[in-house]
């Protein structure tokens, strides 16, 4: 099957686009036809057969560009399969173990009925915009957590479930 994925995000440092690209890269090379776009300027999702949606975590909260996207895009999402992510933790905790989904990216889970969330680490490195994120790296908190290969193989794991037929969501 040569699905057509959407893999949007929302970012405010870079960190989560970086992950949306590694995403989209992984699914091409399993045969999917994938982009890695800006969840805020994304008008339309009719054109795919299955949306990513990922969101930086600041506060404990998911990026409001990736919120907005769910509830704007609620009715299309239904009709297709959608995985969620986040990125955020600044430490090694998301690659020792399940982090449940914030709140926010919980609610969207459940409104869209997300196949899957995960929470990959987070990177927050010298230039970081806002005044907490300067503070974080000021203090020697910074730093790259992702796991570039889990988020690989994270999306080789769709690619396999889209290829095996992974159809529109189940009616709630």
């Amino acid at each position: 099957m040569n699905a057509r994925i959407l893999v949007a995000y929302a970012t405010k440092n870079g960190s989560t686009a970086e992950i949306a690209g590694v995403i989209a890269d992984a699914l091409k090379e399993e045969g999917m036809r994938s982009e890695a776009r800006p969840a805020a300027e994304v008008r339309d999702v009719s054109g795919y057969d299955a949306v990513v949606l990922g969101g930086a975590l600041y506060a404990g909260r998911w990026h409001h560009d990736a919120v907005r996207f769910a509830r704007r895009h609620e009715h299309a999402l239904a009709e297709r399969p959608v995985w969620l992510f986040s990125s955020g933790p600044l430490d090694a905790s998301a690659g020792e173990r399940d982090i449940p989904a914030v709140r926010s990216a919980a609610r969207a889970a459940t409104l869209l009925d997300a196949r899957e969330h995960v929470t990959f680490g987070g990177r927050l490195e010298e230039g970081a915009r806002g005044f907490v994120a300067r503070m974080i790296v000021k203090q020697g908190r910074g730093g790259d957590f992702r796991d570039m290969e889990r988020i690989r193989a994270w999306a080789r794991g769709i690619a396999k479930e889209i290829g095996e037929g992974a159809g529109p969501a189940p009616p709630t």
